[in-house]
């Protein structure tokens, strides 16, 4: 495997579909961690731009949030909470005095793992999991194949740093992959 000089392992040039997929999502976990690395707990908390309230601290619980959903509850069925249940809006975004990025990083890293678990038992790209009523109406079927899971979650990442991008350019100066 080739790796970037930050670190990042670069998605093979040439693999079958479902290793290219979990590949490019994990390149895109990867970049969400470098867009926090040397940050410390103030500046994770700085938004970009007013009047939105995103910061790269709650990116990283957002996309914990996120993974919980679309692997173990949409795609494993598991009746789970969401990670920060009560706080907000439910999406994870709503920042705690307490919760530093220590912290939220190691809770990411153990849904991260929960997810990859859920990834690999699956036998195929084909194997479906289940959408609720009202989300099913959004795409047509309550059907949803792991293979459109992945591709979801990889546009999710992507876009979310993006976002991540222009937080850290904001927090100090710093851009780039």
């Amino acid at each position: 495997m080739t790796t970037l000089p930050d670190g990042r392992t670069v998605p093979p040039p040439h693999a079958d579909e479902r290793h290219m997929l979990e590949s490019w999502l994990d390149f895109h976990r990867e970049t969400l961690v470098l867009k926090c690395e040397g940050l410390d707990d103030r500046q994770v908390r700085t938004a970009a731009v007013a009047p939105s309230e995103m910061t790269l601290l709650g990116l990283v619980q957002h996309l914990a949030e996120i993974e919980r959903n679309w692997f173990q509850r949409i795609f494993g069925g598991a009746d789970v909470e969401p990670v920060y249940a009560g706080e907000g809006s439910g999406d994870g975004f709503a920042l705690s005095d307490d919760r530093g990025i220590g912290e939220a990083l190691a809770i990411w890293r153990k849904e991260v793992a929960l997810s990859r678990q859920l990834v690999t038992d699956a036998s195929s790209l084909d194997d479906v999991g289940a959408l609720p009523d009202a989300e099913a109406a959004y795409v047509g079927d309550r059907g949803l194949s792991l293979r459109w899971i992945l591709v979801h979650m990889i546009e999710e990442y992507a876009r979310h740093n993006g976002h991540a991008d222009l937080l850290r350019e904001r927090v100090d100066g710093v851009t780039g992959p």
